[in-house]
């Protein structure tokens, strides 16, 4: 049974960042829940919000890795900076299943086009991301530092 999130979240900042990133029914003609990385880390959410626990069961291997759509950067840079916050940089505690790990892999389809590797230390992430993606990672290392 996966443990109750010790330490805290702030489920309602995650979620006006998924909101924001959201492109809305309007955009998509209708919603698709689930299937699109936004819809399915807004379903993560409500699920902590009715039993808050630290790990998403398969959390990691139902996240809908073929959404294609075209969400806007900064809203994803910034989600990406909000939710490193709230990750305790658990070092060698990490588990892939981490609500915070499965929403940060959520936007990170939407922004680099697949899950990055974080290994439960964030310093390291955005040092990985800096080399890979150097402009999206100092847009990300700025806000998260604000």
């Amino acid at each position: 049974m996966a443990e109750a999130h010790k330490k805290g979240f702030n489920d309602k900042l995650v979620w006006n960042d998924l909101v924001n990133c959201c492109r809305s029914e309007a955009a998509c003609g209708q919603c698709h829940n689930e299937e699109c990385i936004i819809g399915f880390a807004k379903q993560c959410i409500k699920e902590y919000q009715n039993e808050p626990k630290k790990e998403v069961p398969n959390g990691v291997e139902r996240i809908p890795t073929m959404d294609c759509k075209v969400f806007e950067e900064t809203d994803l840079e910034i989600a990406i900076a909000h939710i490193l916050k709230e990750c305790k940089d658990c070092k060698e505690d990490h588990v892939e299943n981490c609500i915070i790990n499965v929403i940060r892999n959520c936007y990170e389809i939407g922004l680099f086009g697949d899950m990055q590797p974080y290994g439960g230390n964030t310093l390291q992430y955005v040092m990985r991301l800096k080399s890979k993606f150097p402009e999206r990672s100092q847009e990300i290392a700025a806000e998260y530092m604000n």
